[in-house]
């Protein structure tokens, strides 16, 4: 099948692939984010391209780095497209990257570290860029979130006009913090979200009529409910908190983005640590709301076909 045969349309329908992705150069894609190209009519993927087969001491071989891309005509079989932000091997370190689109500009708000570390001590800031294309990026800025240690950002449009931003500041417990635009550009910091207990990754979208934010809490995905996106109530059981049965899905579920299809469903995508070492894989499973709740059984079959037509505009899609 051509790209041409499934532009702006939903691929075939089948069961979900599991693994979703593997990175082809060092075998550790974390931290996925999913974004749909009106222009070329390909999904995209972005993540954290660490370093998993490198024989690194202390945490080294999660620094040093990149923001790795992928492509697909149908969201189901990818095409690894090397790296988009990065400086590659003996550089720097990109994390984390948060992807979406307002107007004809698409934004990107990556964590940035200098150098390579052994441990997870020292300064971090999140670094906005910008593209056309998906494929070249432009610097903008460093945001001024007060912290020297601010990473993990995820973005979305408030109900009253401009945009709110979330993000783990690891000065402060590891909480979760917020910063306000009006303009994607320029942030204002607007206190701390949610402060229960550490976590990182958050990932805030609307589904069933309400908001959801899901974060990575260490043994299993927390979920918060919020009707203004500004107080958040924590459901009682977290997501993927216990191994799954699909291939390489045989572990925890981290660092998650949901993208949502629609008003009563949403696939999120998260990655996996299986067997428990330093390899990782992107794996994608359904949520939905029932009894109030988000629900999401990794295990359960279901028809996986990303819907341009169902998938958010400010993640490329033509929903509302």
């Amino acid at each position: 099948m051509t790209i041409g045969e499934t532009r702006g349309a939903a691929g075939p329908a089948g069961p979900a692939p599991a693994p979703l992705f593997t990175d082809p150069v060092f075998g550790g894609p974390t931290d996925p984010t999913v974004v749909y190209d009106p222009a070329g009519g390909l999904w995209h993927l972005f993540y954290t391209q660490r370093r998993a087969d490198q024989p690194d001491g202390g945490v080294a071989w999660v620094h040093d780095t990149d923001i790795g891309r992928a492509t697909s005509p149908d969201g189901r079989e990818w095409t690894y497209g090397g790296t988009v932000i990065g400086d590659g091997p003996g550089g720097n370190t990109w994390w984390a990257p948060e992807v979406m689109r307002h107007g004809e500009t698409w934004h990107m708000y990556v964590t940035y570290l200098e150098g390579v570390r052994e441990d997870w001590t020292g300064p971090a800031e999140i670094r906005h860029y910008t593209s056309g294309d998906l494929a070249d990026w432009q610097y903008q800025s460093t945001l001024d979130l007060d912290t020297e240690r601010a990473i993990d950002a995820t973005v979305h449009r408030m109900p009253g006009g401009g945009w709110r931003m979330w993000y783990k500041d690891e000065r402060r417990e590891s909480h979760i913090y917020t910063a306000d635009s009006e303009d994607l550009r320029h942030w204002t910091t607007a206190g701390p979200a949610v402060t229960d207990q550490g976590q990182e990754g958050p990932s805030v979208f609307a589904l069933g009529g309400v908001h959801w934010m899901v974060t990575d809490g260490w043994s299993g995905l927390l979920v918060y409910r919020s009707t203004d996106l500004r107080s958040w109530h924590r459901q009682p059981t977290p997501l993927l908190g216990a191994p799954g049965k699909r291939a390489y899905d045989e572990a925890l579920g981290h660092h998650a983005m949901a993208l949502p299809q629609g008003h009563d469903e949403a696939y999120l995508y998260y990655f996996t640590h299986p067997g428990g070492g330093r390899g990782s894989t992107v794996q994608v499973a359904r949520l939905y709301v029932r009894d109030g709740w988000l629900r999401c059984d990794r295990d359960e079959p279901f028809e996986y076909a990303p819907d341009p037509a169902r998938t958010p505009a400010h993640r490329g899609g033509r929903a509302e």
